[in-house]
């Protein structure tokens, strides 16, 4: 049996009909005790489609961004999540932001709709 290694193996024959000079029909298994990397061999193509990435050999589609690249970063100068402090007032929020879940303005009512 043919593994995907044998293509860039030194000691695939390129024959169709015998796998490689120590493995004539293949090898047993997902890999081979044999494997030399051949100097000349192409390099795995490393393409992905656009708005996707590969991890770990997995395509991961990347989710559609909600907001513009400039609507994040003024959510990043304005947000009481990045500042401590509410955008409309300037009340001071409590830094204990693994519990916090709403950011909601005790002082002025400013009501945080980004989620």
């Amino acid at each position: 049996m043919k593994i995907p290694d044998c293509a860039r193996c030194l000691l695939y024959s390129h024959n169709p009909h015998l796998v490689c000079v120590v493995h004539p029909d293949g090898v047993d298994g997902d890999s081979c005790l044999d494997f030399r990397l051949d100097p000349n061999a192409e390099p795995a193509e490393l393409w992905q489609p656009e708005g996707a990435s590969y991890y770990n050999g997995e395509l991961i589609l990347q989710p559609q961004q909600r907001l513009t690249q400039q609507q994040q970063l003024e959510l990043l100068d304005t947000h009481p999540m990045f500042t401590g402090k509410c955008p409309q007032c300037e009340h001071e929020f409590d830094r204990d932001y693994t519990a916090r879940v709403h950011w909601d303005c005790p002082e002025c009512g400013w009501m945080d709709d980004s989620i």
